[in-house]
Formats: structure tokens, C-alpha cells, sequence
């Protein structure tokens, strides 16, 4: 197949993810509005017919005191990964980043590569010689993943195996996801562990409410989530962020994002963000007080959040990052811990991938940001 790549308007970039079961969050055109630090732009795939096969949004990112860029496409660009012919949908795009200025490109390829099911998590955890996901025996392999990545290295595309574990990349290359299409909620419900499922009965026996919150709410939001950055140690956005993100995301789809706050007695204790992109929907930030943990806020708030993607037609829940160490003397096994327990799947992405336009500034970039 013949393709070329242009540059394409907002709508026909959007229309394009419309007319897709699902794409990242992150690949929708308002996406380049919420990283106002970034340049944006919408590249279009088309075949020899011109129909539209493919999208990316790519975020430009200008170096100090010099007129050269980053161009990054997080978890994209939406194409077609397993085509024979990756080459013929890639080297133009670098001749047109090339062009822009960009000395480096970065991707995510949307791709998974294994998944373990969260018996199998459990049995890793439970096992003293298991240290890493890896460690454990996959319950699906896509083995036209590991062609992409022999692809994607023949052409000179290049990945730190280092970085590939847990948090390495910019964006997560583990995930925990709940699986929705084809069950029941009864059936969702009944694969969560004994504790969750007590723990989403303590709330409700407890009187905790959880509700829909809209862009007046933020300021609730924010100061839940900057005890939940003080408790956990990590530097928190600020509101205007979360801000921006409601308007630039909800101005293109007014359900893209939602903010769900847990109360008892009146109190805010627990709050979220949640997004939608077709059937996909994600859980995306979290916070909860220091006080009142024991009504089990953050637990009712995921059942409620849940529920309602379920109502949607949504084919996946998704927790978003974990890290893949399996022993709890790691500080991020807390998070996996927590979520095996919704009786979903771990799954590994392709990860990250870079392509040195300019070897030089690629490098000396690398050292930057490694100082940092």
C-alpha cells in the first residue's frame, strides 16, 4: 500500500479517532492544548484512494536557545502496527518531523506485548524467587509485538532496555487494566478479591456518597491531591493544570473528562479524574485525605467510576501505571498490590522508542535531562 502524510485540520484529526473502537487519551487533538508548553500538530495517513488510515499528534518541544525540537508522540502515533510494511508508515513521518526541526523523535507505540491475568500477579507475589513481572509466566503473548520491535530496530528506532521497567519511560510501560467486554458487572464485581469487595460494603454500610463533580469542583480536587503529593512524597501540578485540562478536553467532547469525589458526612475525603476516549476509559489521577481512610473512600470511588464506564459500552477499565517489581520492599509495589485485588490484568506495552534525527543534540539532550 502507497501512503502518504500531511499535516491535517483538528476535525479531520478528530473525526478520525471518532471513527476508531479507541485511541490513547493522549493522541486526541485537544491533548496538544493541555501541554500548552508544547507545539502541536495533527499528521494524517492516507492511501493511494486518500482515505485517512492513520493519525498521530505530535508535541514539539523547543530546546533552550536553540530553534531545534523534541517531537514526541505519546502512545501513538494510531496507525497500523502490524502492517508488513511499518517502514513505508514511518520513514515519512520522520522526513516530515526532519523538515519541522526536530532533532529527536520520541513514540509510544500503542502496542501490547504481554498480559498476566491477576492469578497469575497473585501466584508471582506469593513467590519468593519471583522478583519482576517478567519473572512470571505471561497469560497471553502477541508475538507480532516482538516483530514490530525487530522492525522498529532495523530501522534505527532505539530503546534502553533499563528504562523499559515500570516507570522508566515518560509514559507507563506496565498497566493494570479490568477487562469489561463480553461480562457482566456481576461478573466484574465477583472478580474482585475478598478484601475489596468488603471494603466497597464497608463504604456504602458507612454512608459514603460518591458524586459527580464539574470544573467548580477542581479546587476540591486540588487540595486532595496535594495532601495525597505531601503523603506520597511527589511533586503535585498545579490546579491550573487540571484547569486546563477540563476545558481543552471537555471543549472537544464534553464527556472526554469527569471528576468523581467521595464524601461522608458531608466531607470530601476521596476524589478522581477519569477520561473517556471511545471504549476505552481510564482512571487517570487520584488523591484522598489523610483522615476518614478507614470508610474506604478510594475503594467506593473506583466502584462507582467502574460502573458508570460500564454503563457507557466502555471495553476496558484502566488503572493506568504499575511498576513490575513483585517484591514489597520496592516503593512501587504498593500499587500493584492494590489493584491486582479488582481481579483485572497486568499488561506491558512496547514502551518507548527513539529516533536520533540529529545524533549530537540527541545525546547532548539525553545528558540534559539526565541532570535534571
Amino acid at each position: 500500500m502507497s501512503l502518504t502524510l500531511r499535516t491535517i485540520s483538528r476535525e479531520e484529526h478528530l473525526a478520525y479517532i471518532d471513527s476508531l473502537p479507541s485511541a490513547s487519551h493522549m493522541q486526541v487533538p485537544a491533548w496538544g492544548d493541555v501541554k500548552s508548553a508544547w507545539r502541536s500538530e495533527s499528521l494524517g495517513w492516507f492511501d493511494r484512494v486518500g482515505q485517512m488510515v492513520g493519525a498521530g499528534l505530535v508535541l514539539y518541544r523547543q530546546v533552550p536557545r536553540v530553534k531545534r525540537y523534541l517531537a514526541y508522540l505519546p502512545e501513538g502515533p494510531v496507525i497500523d502496527w502490524f502492517a508488513p510494511n511499518l517502514e513505508e508508515w514511518l520513514k515519512p513521518m520522520l522526513a516530515h518531523l526532519k523538515q519541522q526541526g526536530a532533532f529527536s523523535v520520541k513514540m509510544g507505540p500503542p502496542v501490547v506485548i504481554r498480559r498476566w491475568d491477576a492469578a497469575a500477579v497473585k501466584a508471582g507475589i506469593q513467590n519468593p524467587d519471583v522478583k519482576r513481572l517478567k519473572d512470571v509466566q505471561a497469560t497471553f503473548i502477541e508475538p507480532r509485538a516482538f516483530e514490530v520491535s525487530d522492525r522498529l530496530r532495523r530501522m534505527g528506532w532505539q530503546q534502553d532496555e533499563d528504562e523499559g521497567a515500570g516507570f522508566g519511560d515518560v509514559q507507563p510501560r506496565y498497566v493494570f487494566q479490568i477487562p469489561l467486554r463480553g461480562r457482566s458487572l456481576e461478573e466484574v464485581h465477583a472478580g474482585f478479591n475478598q478484601l475489596w469487595r468488603r471494603n466497597i460494603k464497608k463504604a456504602d454500610k458507612a454512608g459514603v456518597e460518591v458524586v459527580r463533580g464539574g470544573y467548580e469542583h477542581l479546587p476540591i480536587w486540588q487540595h486532595l491531591y496535594e495532601i495525597t503529593a505531601e503523603r506520597d512524597h511527589f511533586r503535585p501540578r498545579p490546579l491550573s493544570y487540571f484547569q486546563q485540562m477540563w476545558q481543552a478536553l471537555n471543549r472537544e467532547n464534553p464527556d472526554r473528562m469527569r471528576l468523581y469525589i467521595a464524601q461522608h458526612e458531608g466531607e470530601p475525603v476521596a476524589a478522581a479524574t477519569m477520561l473517556i476516549v471511545g471504549g476505552h476509559v481510564w482512571y487517570s489521577y487520584g488523591a484522598s485525605a489523610n483522615h476518614k481512610r478507614e470508610v474506604r473512600p478510594s475503594n467506593a470511588m473506583q466502584w462507582r467510576m467502574l460502573q458508570d464506564a460500564y454503563a457507557l459500552g466502555a471495553h476496558v477499565y484502566d488503572l493506568r501505571g504499575i511498576g513490575d517489581a513483585l517484591e514489597d520492599s520496592d516503593h512501587l509495589f504498593g500499587l500493584i498490590q492494590f489493584k491486582v485485588g479488582t481481579g483485572g490484568e497486568a499488561a506491558e506495552y512496547l514502551g518507548e522508542w527513539d529516533f536520533p534525527l540529529n545524533k549530537l543534540l540527541h545525546k547532548a539532550f539525553d545528558m540534559y535531562m539526565s541532570r535534571r
